[in-house]
C-alpha cells in the first residue's frame, strides 16, 4: 500500500469537512444582523409603555398594540431574509404558508390574526437574540482560535512596542494549544449551531402541521386527478389503436373469407367447411373486439356525450331498461367516463346474477355531482365485497372522490348509486 493511496482518502474527508465548517459558519455570520433586528424595535417602542404603567396602567394598552403590530409587519421582511440564508447559504427550503382567502381586507386581516404571523413575530423578536448569541459564540470561538494559533505572528509583529507586558515563549505555546483546541472545537459546534436553527427556522416561519397536511392532502388530490386522466387517455388511446389497427384487419379477414366461401364454388366439401368456420370465429373475434373496444372508452362518449352512450349501452341489453338522463350540458371528461363504466357494470351484473325482467337507469346533475342510479327487480342479495364486480366499481368511483352505495335486499330490488363530482 503506498503512501498516496493511504492519504488521498484522508485528504477528501480532511476537505469534505473543511467545507462544511466553511458553509456553517457563513450562514451563520450571515444571520447575527437579522436576529438582533428586530431588539431595537421592541425595546425603544416598549420602552414608553414600560415607565408610564408605574404611574397610569391604562396608558400601556396602545403601546403594546402599536408594538404588536410593527412586530408583525416586521416579521414579513426578517422572515424572507430567512428564507433565503436557508436556501442559499444551505439548501434547505421554508415552504411559504398557504395564503388566506376571501377578500383583500379580510385576508389581511386573517393573517394578522392567524397562529403563524405570531410564530414568525416570536422567533424574530424571542427566539432571535438567543440564535444570535449562539451565532456570535460560534464566531468568537474561530476568532479566538485563530489568534491564538497564530501568536507568535502578531508577537514578533508587536515586539518592538510590547516591552516588558510581551508574553514569554512558554505562554505563547499554551496559547497556540488552546487556539488549536478551540480551532477543534469550532466545526462541531458551528454544526450543531447550524442544525439547531435549520430545524426550528422551518418548524416556526413555514406553514404549520396542519397546513402542511392540507397542502399535502392538496397536492394528492391533484396527483391522483393527473393520474386518473392519464388512465382514461391511455384507455382512449388503446381504444383507437384497436379499433383503427386490429378491429380493420379483422373485418378485413372476414371479408376475405366470406368472398372465398361465395366464389370458391368448386372447393372440397372439407375445405368449404374450414372457410365456413374460419369465417365464423373473425366474425365472433369482430363482436368480441367491439364488446372491448366499448369497455375500454366508447368513442361516441367523447363525440356525443353520455346520453348518447348509456343510449347505445341501454339497446345492447336483452332486458327492458328505461333510461332517463337530466344533464344540462356536456360535464367533465372524468365524470362521463366513471358515470358510463357504473352504468355499464350494473347492466351487466344485472343481465349475469340478478335475473331481473326491468332496469331503471337514472342519470341527472345536481349542482356540481352527477348522480346515476340504477334500479333492477331482480333477486337481490348483491355484495360489493362478492366479487362481482361491484368493489372495482367502488373503487374506481373512490378515485375520484366519489360516492358509492349499493342497497339489495334479498329478494330485491337492487339500487346501485354513484354521486360524481362534475365541477369543471
Amino acid at each position: 500500500m503506498t503512501l498516496p493511496s493511504v492519504l488521498g482518502p484522508s485528504a477528501r474527508l480532511v476537505r469534505r469537512r473543511a467545507g462544511t465548517a466553511r458553509q456553517d459558519t457563513a450562514f451563520l455570520a450571515s444571520g447575527v444582523l437579522p436576529h438582533l433586528a428586530a431588539v431595537p424595535a421592541w425595546l425603544w417602542l416598549g420602552a414608553k409603555p414600560l415607565v408610564k404603567s408605574v404611574h397610569r396602567p391604562w396608558d400601556v394598552l396602545p403601546g403594546m398594540y402599536v408594538v404588536l403590530v410593527l412586530l408583525a409587519l416586521l416579521a414579513v421582511p426578517l422572515t424572507a431574509v430567512q428564507r433565503w440564508r436557508h436556501h442559499e447559504l444551505l439548501g434547505v427550503d421554508i415552504p411559504h404558508p398557504l395564503p388566506a382567502e376571501g377578500a383583500r381586507l379580510r385576508r389581511a386581516f386573517r393573517l394578522f390574526v392567524s397562529a403563524q404571523t405570531w410564530r414568525r413575530a416570536a422567533y424574530h423578536t424571542l427566539l432571535g437574540p438567543f440564535l444570535a448569541a449562539g451565532e456570535v459564540l460560534v464566531l468568537a470561538v474561530w476568532g479566538a482560535g485563530i489568534a491564538c494559533v497564530t501568536v507568535y505572528v502578531w508577537m514578533w509583529a508587536v515586539a518592538p512596542y510590547a516591552g516588558p507586558d510581551a508574553p514569554s515563549t512558554l505562554q505563547a505555546g499554551y496559547l497556540t494549544a488552546v487556539g488549536v483546541l478551540l480551532l477543534g472545537a469550532a466545526p462541531g459546534l458551528a454544526g450543531r449551531v447550524t442544525r439547531a436553527e435549520s430545524r426550528l427556522a422551518p418548524a416556526l416561519l413555514g406553514p404549520s402541521r396542519a397546513q402542511r397536511l392540507e397542502r399535502r392532502v392538496t397536492d394528492l388530490s391533484v396527483r391522483r386527478a393527473d393520474l386518473a386522466d392519464a388512465a382514461d387517455a391511455e384507455r382512449r388511446r388503446i381504444e383507437r389503436d384497436l379499433h383503427d389497427g386490429t378491429q380493420q384487419r379483422l373485418v378485413s379477414l372476414a371479408v376475405n373469407l366470406g368472398l372465398a366461401r361465395a366464389t370458391l364454388t368448386d372447393l372440397p366439401e372439407e375445405a368449404r367447411r374450414v372457410i365456413d368456420e374460419a369465417h365464423r370465429e373473425a366474425k365472433e373475434a369482430i363482436s368480441e373486439l367491439n364488446d372491448l373496444v366499448r369497455g375500454l372508452h366508447p368513442a361516441v362518449l367523447d363525440d356525443r356525450g353520455l346520453d348518447a352512450a348509456l343510449s347505445g349501452l341501454a339497446a345492447r341489453v336483452p332486458l327492458p331498461v328505461r333510461l332517463r338522463v337530466d344533464l344540462r350540458g356536456r360535464m367533465t371528461r372524468g365524470a362521463e367516463s366513471v358515470a358510463y363504466f357504473v352504468v355499464s357494470e350494473a347492466l351487466t351484473n344485472v343481465t349475469k346474477h340478478a335475473r331481473a325482467t326491468q332496469v331503471d337507469v337514472t342519470v341527472r346533475r345536481t349542482a356540481e355531482v352527477l348522480r346515476v342510479e340504477v334500479t333492477d327487480d331482480g333477486v337481490g342479495g348483491a355484495d360489493a365485497g362478492a366479487g362481482t364486480g361491484l368493489g372495482g366499481l367502488a373503487k374506481r368511483v373512490g378515485a375520484v372522490d366519489g360516492v358509492f352505495r349499493i342497497s339489495s335486499p334479498a329478494g330485491g330490488p337492487t339500487t346501485l348509486t354513484a354521486e360524481l363530482p362534475c365541477g369543471r
